[in-house]
């Protein structure tokens, strides 16, 4: 059974979602839909492209993941799919794909009417392109035979750290629903920067001169993230709240 995912900043309060899941389960019905998130914040493309690199290589290859943080949804932008480490991935041409997409990943335009509900509507690609797109890839098509190749496919700015000879300078990307700032900054990267050097992290005027095992150490703390990438937490508490921390704010790994 073919699994395809599902993540948006749709919110449940509306029937979108349920619509999406209605077009795929009609066109194979013997597929296993599962649901990322559908909480992202509206059209923070950004946070969703954080969300689908972290998420997708805990599913099997052969997995159909669709996408959908579309701001500019019926514009000249291009629907595309593609195929990733055995895993295939369908949405907006916006960025929301930067993390994942490289100068060897080859990007097809959905633009074969076959592959599309008879009428599309220019607020609704979820439904009459995206949603078709993914459960005919179900069946085991290629995503080249959608369309034609995107030569140079939208990828967003500044959107990883930038690391000189004194610090990392990166920032918050998301929060959790504890109110937990998770940067773009990976452990990975602050071990390899360091190398067993003193450093100071800093956020919003927290100074840390550790990165804590976890949130329970002192109140306010900084974790390696169940992703690899540093978090900022206040313990039993919102750090987003206490602090007024926002998406976007400087963090700072600089040498002591």
């Amino acid at each position: 059974m073919k699994t395809i995912t599902l993540l948006t900043d749709f919110g449940l309060k509306g029937p979108y979602v349920a619509i999406m899941k209605g077009v795929i389960l009609s066109i194979n019905p013997a597929v296993r839909i599962i649901d990322v998130t559908h909480e992202v914040d509206p059209q923070d493309m950004r946070e969703g492209a954080f969300l689908v690199r972290e998420y997708y290589r805990y599913f099997e290859r052969g997995t159909i993941h669709v996408a959908i943080v579309d701001p500019t949804v019926g514009s000249k932008r291009k629907p595309v799919a593609f195929e990733k480490d055995g895993h295939f991935f369908v949405g907006p041409d916006n960025g929301l794909f930067t993390l994942l997409i490289d100068d060897s990943t080859k990007v097809y335009g959905i633009e074969n009417s076959k592959y599309m509900l008879r009428e599309v509507s220019t607020t609704f690609h979820g439904r009459d392109i995206f949603a078709p797109a993914s459960a005919h890839l179900s069946f085991g098509v290629h995503p080249s035979v959608f369309g034609g190749p995107v030569a140079n496919p939208v990828r967003l700015a500044r959107i990883l750290p930038t690391i000189k000879k004194d610090a990392i300078r990166g920032q918050v990307v998301r929060f959790d629903r504890f109110g937990n700032a998770i940067t773009n900054i990976t452990m990975n990267m602050a071990r390899e920067f360091s190398q067993e050097r003193p450093f100071t992290i800093t956020l919003a005027g927290i100074s840390l001169a550790s990165i804590s095992k976890g949130y329970f150490e002192q109140d306010f703390t900084c974790v390696e993230g169940s992703s690899g990438y540093l978090e900022f937490g206040y313990f039993r508490g919102s750090l987003r709240e206490v602090k007024g921390v926002k998406k976007g704010d400087p963090v700072t790994v600089k040498l002591d």
